[in-house]
Order: C-alpha cells, then structure tokens, then sequence
C-alpha cells in the first residue's frame, strides 16, 4: 500500500496530498528526496531509496515540464509494488488537465485519484495472473520434457523406440540423443572418418580456418639471409659510434637560490631554528579570478557533432520550420542527438562515462514534453539546460568559509581540526602547507600533525615544511597509533591556544581495508570538524571509484549511527590538465561535497578557489 502521494510545483508549493493515506512519514523522505537528488541533477534515476531510523520508504516520482509539477509516490521499501508507475503517469495526465496555476486546493481531485488507483490496481493484478499463468506452461512442458528417460541400451523408458538412420530400434552410431548427448564410441570414429585430429589433414584449414604450415612456408620464402646480414651490419657500425662529450664549463658565481632547507647544526648538535619563515607573496585563495563570458560566441556554437547529425537528419526545411514556428512538446527522440554529442564533450574533457550518462539522462527528464519556443534551436535549448544543471552541481550547497569557521571555534575555546586524506601520491602533504601558509596570511595560529605514521619520510617532510613556515609540529615517530596521534595533537593545541590543527594521514588505496579501518577510528575518535579529501585533477573514471568507496568504507566502518563522510574536496595538479577539467564534476557529482580548494603550483601561492563559471564553459566549449 502506498504511504503517501503528492503533487507539488517545482517552486516548492504543494498542490494536492491524497487524504486517505493518513499514516504519517517517519523523517522526512520527500525533503531529502528534493535536496539530494532533484536538485543535484538525479531526477533520470528510476527511484529514490530513503533509509532513517525507524523508516526505509522507496520513491519514484514523474515530471509534468509544461506546467512545471513533480509528481511523488512514497511506499515501504520491503513492497514491490507494480502500480506505482502506471498511478503516476495516470494521475498525471488527469491532474494536468485540472491544473490552474491560479488554483492552490483541489479537494475535488480525490475522488478522481481513487478511481485511478482502483484502476491501476486492477491492470496490476491482471498483468500478475497472466505471468503466473505463463510460469505454470512453461513448467507443464518441462515436467513432460523431464518425463521422456532412456535406458542404457537407448530405448525409451515408457513408450516406443526411437527411429534411427539405420531405421532398428537401437540408436545408430553418430547419431545424437534428444539431450544433445552423443552415443558412447562413435564421435571420435566419426571425427577421424572426416579428418580428425591424429589425421595428417587438418580438418580446421578445410573449413577456412588459419593454416599454421602455410604461414611458415611464407615466412620462409619472405625472409632472406642476406637481410639480415646487412640489418646486423648497419647495427653494430651505428653504434661504434660516439657522441663526443663537451667540456663542463664551471661557474664559480654564487648560487642565488637556497635549495636546501634543512636546519643547520651547531658544533654541539644543536638545531637552529631562529630563521625566518618563509615569505612567498599573497596566496592565491585570495585574488579575485576575472571571468568574461563570450555570450555571442556561446549562442553561435552546435552541441556537437550528432546535434549536427541529427538537424541534418530532419532536412532543413523542417528544422528551419522547428525553430521559427517551435515545437509542441519535445520528445527523447528530439533531445537523442543533442544528447548524444553533449555526452561525447563531455567525456572528451575527462568527465567518467557513467556521470556524464547520468546527466545527460537528467537533463532529457527535465525538458521532455516541454514546448520549444519560436526561433529556439533544439541544440541550444540542451546546452543551456546543461549548463544550469552544472552550475547547480558545482556551486557549494553550504558555507565553504573555513576562517569564519575557525573564527568560530576560537570563541568556543577549541582548535579547528581539518583532516587531510586521499590516495597515495596525490599531494596531501604539500597542499596541507599551502593551507598552512594561507591561514598564517590570516593571523590564525595553526599547529601540524604528523600522523602519517606509515611512509617512510612522511614526517621529516611535514617537518621540513613547519620549519620553513615557522609554525609547530606534533609528531611521534613511525609505527603508532594514527589515531591516538591525532588525539594528543588536538590536545597539545587546545593548550597552547593554537587555532587550526592540520592532521596529515598516509596514503591509502581505497580497497586497502587495514588502513580505511584505521582512517574510520582516526575520524571516529576524534571528530574532526573537516574531512578533506585531496584528489588529482589527472584521474576521469577512477575519481568515481576512489570517492564512493571513500565514503562506503568511512560508512561502514563507523561505529555511529550518524557516520562522517567526506565533507569538502582539494583538487590538486590543476595546472597540469589543460582543459580536462571533467574530474572536478565527476567528484562533486558523486559525493556531494564541494571543491573548497584547487592546487595549482609547487609553491606555498599556489592555491586557489574554484571558478564554477569558468569550469561549466570549459565543460562545454
């Protein structure tokens, strides 16, 4: 039975609620439905599963674009109910001829509902007896199949002999038996009487199979000795010879850039660390990024090349008439090559196939039926609904303001912890400084925990960059507890009065179980009010499978009922991809959580915010 059913606008206001589903949701489905999957350009998916405390609903909704209406049906997950569908779409079409937009109560449409309910219940009924009833006829012809048995002579057991080629009772040799076995004996005195194997004829070359004996013979004929000679001649004369090396010219100047960083050591081993910190400029978090958009430009521009395709496919005339006179209503078959060269963009700019799938899947939802507007290209109309739908996707659905955040721990007399985790190699370390030096550009005291504890010469290069910034450094050595690390750092910085604590972790794959169950008990521990996790810009498919399971493993590995997830993302290497800019959208799109900062550099400045606008234009240039 359905828990409950809805129409409501996309604006929010709800226009109709069935009254005879008075059974009260438990959470709150349709809310979570709307937040995080209708906004986050989801609504291609089949249903919504919702699981709370006490509650686990399915959802499936449908879309009236024309008149801008949602349409939800809310059951108990546990139930299969084959209704549901056909309810909707009938509903639908009921309440759309119905619908006034002046009109904010429709008391009258509930006995149109329970008459369509009934009816599709009925359909519902009739549709299982029919499968049912085709279950048992296939059932009654295998149990007659299964009746037909032989014996080992290979006469049938309850009836007559079968007929042979021989025309005896007995099976002849060769032939088969109904089962699609083969009489004992006679296959292999069949194979050699046609060319088998042992025979010196290949029975594979006669069917037009590849001949190994003749591939020789060619081989044979082809190659010549003298060839090869001359080939193992030229060979050795090239390599008597020699490059000659050029003299190294000496430079006795000074050096005029100091690579080496370490501490100096006194006579008596004792470190100095009376240097100052190092100064490199405004970070880049801090400059405004100018972006002008090339309106003409973007409206002269085709989706791609099955757009092209597919107006061509129409003929001009009628596409031309499309645009001047519009559409009534759009249909898949009008999106399908619009779509088609957007999904292929897309991917080009490393979006993962499956995202990019998926919103290509959502944006023909959300336009079906919608009417084309006059001197309106189809083309056009799919590129500016994929547009909204990125920058919905990429713009943060919460405040990413970190240094009113710290602000706001401060005044509650606790450091601000951010955790820093990702695979290996993706730069944890080095970006966990350049965060360090911008919140030092912010007057924020900030403290380094060492809790790599697993790489070798993972804490000597955290130390090399507190020693550079001048700022403190909690550290164990190698082989404890990362957890137990992260707990005393905190607690060394809640004495101290510092204000961000930067927790380094190692490097994991995110199969990697020892280590992803270390991570959950160094979150669970510690409850860190930031989970950073630090990806390359470089990867396309993997960024899917490195973030879901992230967040599946934290999920499962958590002994709480309410789990940490990933809470914001630092994209590094963003330099170094041109304009395959898609690993920012296929991240974003499958945790949610938004990209609080993009490493583009080597030095300490080199760390910016993301630029949506940019990003969604470089997406679809």
């Amino acid at each position: 039975m359905l828990e409950q059913l809805l129409i409501f606008t996309r604006g929010g206001l709800i226009l109709w609620t069935c009254n005879e589903l008075s059974n009260a949701l438990k959470g709150s489905p349709i809310d979570t439905l709307i937040r995080s999957c209708l906004l986050e350009e989801r609504s291609g998916l089949a249903s919504y599963n919702y699981d709370a405390p006490g509650a686990s609903y399915t959802l499936r909704w449908t879309f009236h674009n024309e008149l801008g209406l949602v349409f939800v049906a809310v059951y108990q997950k546990i139930l299969h109910l084959l209704y549901v569908d056909d309810l909707l779409s009938m509903v639908k079409r009921e309440f759309s001829v119905v619908y006034d937009p002046s009109k904010t109560e429709y008391g009258d449409f509930n006995d149109v509902y329970r008459q369509l309910r009934l009816e599709a219940e009925a359909r519902a009924e009739e549709l299982k007896k029919s499968s049912k009833l085709g279950s048992r006829i296939v059932n009654k012809n295998q149990e007659q199949g299964q009746k037909t048995k032989f014996d080992q002579g290979g006469k049938r057991i309850g009836g007559g002999n079968l007929k042979s080629d021989s025309g005896d009772g007995d099976l002849g040799k060769g032939n088969k038996l109904e089962n699609g076995h083969v009489n004992g004996g006679t296959l292999v005195e069949d194979v050699k009487q046609r060319g088998g194997v042992n025979d010196k004829e290949n029975l594979s070359s006669n069917n037009g199979a590849f001949d190994v004996n003749k591939l020789q013979k060619l081989r044979s004929k082809g190659v010549k000795k003298n060839d090869t000679v001359v080939a193992t001649k030229g060979s050795k004369a090239d390599l008597k010879k020699k490059v000659t090396k050029k003299n190294r010219v000496w430079d006795d100047s000074p050096k005029e850039v100091k690579l080496d960083y370490t501490d100096p050591v006194t006579e008596n081993g004792d470190e100095h660390v009376n240097y100052a910190a190092a100064n490199e400029g405004e970070s880049m978090m801090d400059k405004e990024e100018v972006f002008s958009s090339d309106s003409e430009n973007e409206e002269e521009e085709q989706v791609g090349d099955g757009a092209k395709a597919g107006t061509k496919s129409k003929g001009w005339f009628s596409s031309m008439f499309q645009s001047i006179a519009g559409k009534a209503n759009l249909e898949r078959a009008d999106l399908a090559p619009a779509l088609k060269g957007l999904k292929d963009r897309l991917m080009t700019k490393n979006v993962a196939e499956e995202i990019a799938e998926k919103l290509c899947e959502s944006v023909a939802t959300s336009l079906e039926g919608k009417k084309l507007g006059s001197f309106t290209r189809i083309s056009s109309t799919v590129q500016a609904a994929m547009e909204d739908a990125l920058v919905r996707i990429l713009t943060p659905k919460r405040s990413i303001d970190i240094l009113r955040d710290v602000h706001a721990a401060k005044e509650q007399g606790k450091p601000y912890v951010v955790v820093f985790v990702g695979v290996n190699g993706v730069g944890k370390s080095t970006n966990l400084a350049k965060v360090a030096y911008w919140l030092l550009q912010h007057k924020a005291s900030v403290m380094m925990a060492a809790c790599d504890t697993f790489r070798s010469g993972a804490v000597e290069q955290l130390r090399t960059h507190a020693r550079r910034l001048q700022i403190p450094i909690f550290e164990k050595g190698y082989e404890k507890d990362p957890a137990v690390v992260a707990k005393e750092a905190i607690q060394e910085a809640t004495r101290t009065g510092s204000d961000v604590v930067l927790v380094d972790t190692a490097g994991r794959m995110q199969d990697n179980e020892p280590l992803m169950r270390a991570l959950s008990k160094l979150i669970n521990l510690n409850n860190p009010d930031l989970v950073l996790f630090v990806g390359e810009a470089l990867v396309g498919n993997d960024a899917v499978d490195q973030l879901s399971k992230f967040n599946q493993k934290l999920a499962d590995l958590s002994t709480s009922p309410n789990p940490r997830l990933i809470d914001g993302i630092l994209l590094t290497k963003f330099d170094t991809i041109d304009d395959k800019v898609g690993a920012a959208l296929s991240m974003v799109y499958i945790s949610g959580a938004p990209v609080m900062f993009v490493g583009c550099g080597q030095s300490y400045t080199d760390l910016k915010k993301l630029n949506v606008k940019s990003i969604v234009k470089t997406l679809l240039k």
